[in-house]
């Protein structure tokens, strides 16, 4: 790490966590929700260690990656106590023991196959993850996860599995300006937590949905945890959005 990039993300935090902060608490109040009930998960993939440590520095204590290799690189250069660790991406099976020994929440387990891998590692490592299943409320072929035809059950069954904590679900909303279109993507992912919860006690509250273009739409249909990366820390190298 560098002093230069360091001091440059901590300026930039400077007048993004507040502004962030602020729309995070403003959709709240226009949604009748109380305040502190969204957590702000700061996503620093694709940035550098200068990133987090600054994040760390500014008291952001929810950090998230979409890559186990870049998860793991940060992990190891701060330490697993340094923040909450959240692994927000696809995973390949292959991969799961080591999710299981450095992520602390995995919001991406998008299938009974990924779930089970997971079941066995946390088994094997005498450990139980806390995990959301990501579920495919757009439709769209592009995107991973249970479809909501046959959801409730598969992740049913994924609750029962040994080693796992189902804490709730996830999604993500198509990339698109359309007002209307995010919030049924949204409200989907609500409905179906909905139906969960009423049926069995094994599966958690938590919504985590909405990113830096969507996210007071994401709350007011009640999300509980946001993914907020480019408002906070700006464009990833090499991306276009």
């Amino acid at each position: 790490m560098t002093s230069i990039q360091t001091s440059t993300y901590q300026e930039r935090l400077a007048e993004t966590l507040p502004r962030v902060r602020e729309r995070i608490e403003r959709a709240g109040e226009a949604a009748g929700r109380p305040s502190g009930s969204v957590r702000l998960v700061a996503v620093t993939k694709s940035h550098p260690l200068e990133a987090v440590r600054a994040a760390i520095d500014a008291g952001l204590t929810d950090l998230a990656e979409n890559r186990v290799a870049e998860l793991d690189a940060k992990v190891e250069a701060f330490g697993k106590e340094a923040a909450t660790w959240h692994m927000i991406g696809h995973i390949q099976s292959r991969k799961a023991p080591r999710v299981v020994a450095i992520a602390e929440l995995v919001h991406s387990v998008d299938s009974p196959r990924l779930g089970e891998k997971l079941s066995r590692a946390a088994v094997d490592q005498g450990t139980v993850l806390d995990v959301l299943a990501q579920v495919n409320t757009s439709g769209e072929a592009s995107k991973g996860g249970f479809e909501l035809d046959g959801a409730v059950e598969e992740i049913h069954a994924m609750a029962e599995l040994a080693g796992l904590r189902v804490r709730g679900l996830m999604t993500m909303a198509p990339f698109v300006d359309d007002e209307v279109v995010l919030g049924d993507a949204f409200a989907a992912l609500r409905r179906l937590l909905d139906r969960l919860t009423a049926s069995t006690d094994r599966i958690g509250s938590e919504l985590s949905m909405g990113m830096t273009n969507d996210l007071e739409i994401a709350i007011r249909e009640g999300s509980t945890m946001v993914r907020i990366g480019t408002a906070l820390f700006g464009q990833r190298e090499g991306s276009a959005q």
